[in-house]
């Protein structure tokens, strides 16, 4: 590409930006707060949480997160349909070896803290799961083949464990005469914490499994 071509492309970007800009701008005049704030904030003494973030992911659009999970689920079925995985790297030398030793446990702890306090604060299992996941990167990058992962038939359970509990409670309040994730307000609270805490687990586990990148190996392998 020469010269002037260049210079329009970057020019016609440069007016897109400005026009992206605009837009936005006159959005945000025309409307300064989004139209559901309120009533979202007015309905979350009902959750039994405090941070309205987790209120919108688990309750008011519970069935988006859970086919959100189910997404990620699938892309996990996909990566394990291609074959077994690469060779994993050697094994780390003793410097990285000494630092895998506290930052696998600091991600792991700090993943779990993340799910406990998004109830309350920013947070919770998308959160906490990405942490997991990135330990078992950091392990796999230090030789471990298995990125930290246990066996096939318990990875493969954790794999279904989010999508599985989001459709436990779903039918079991169907059973109760409810709505699929309507919980009862006295529950809710405790409902919404099983199901972020089976997805975060679910989430760690896929990313980490991803990214190792292929089926996992058979139970005596």
């Amino acid at each position: 590409m020469n010269g002037p071509a260049r210079l329009l492309v970057a020019l016609l970007a440069a007016a897109l930006g400005g026009l992206l800009l605009w837009v936005l701008a006159t959005a945000l005049a025309a409307r300064p707060e989004p139209a559901l704030a309120g009533a979202a904030f007015a309905a979350l003494p009902l959750t039994g949480v405090g941070n309205p973030v987790t209120a919108v992911l688990l309750d008011y659009r519970a069935y988006d997160t859970l086919l959100e999970l189910a997404v990620l689920l699938a892309a996990l079925l996909g990566i394990w349909s291609l074959g077994p995985p690469a060779p994993a790297y050697q094994r780390a030398g003793s410097a990285l070896r000494a630092m895998v030793a506290w930052v696998v446990p600091l991600l792991i702890l700090t993943g779990g803290y993340l799910l406990w306090a998004g109830g309350q604060v920013p947070g919770g299992a998308f959160q906490g799961g990405a942490l997991l996941g990135a330990a078992g990167v950091v392990l796999r990058l230090a030789g471990d083949p298995r990125a930290g992962l246990p066996g096939e038939s318990l990875q493969r359970l954790l794999a279904v464990l989010g999508v599985g509990a989001f459709l436990l409670v779903g039918l079991t309040l169907l059973a109760f005469g409810r709505d699929l994730l309507d919980y009862p307000t006295d529950w809710s609270k405790w409902l919404i914490l099983a199901i972020e805490g089976a997805a975060t687990l679910a989430i760690g586990a896929t990313l980490a499994a991803a990214y190792v990148g292929g089926r996992p190996p058979g139970e005596g392998r």
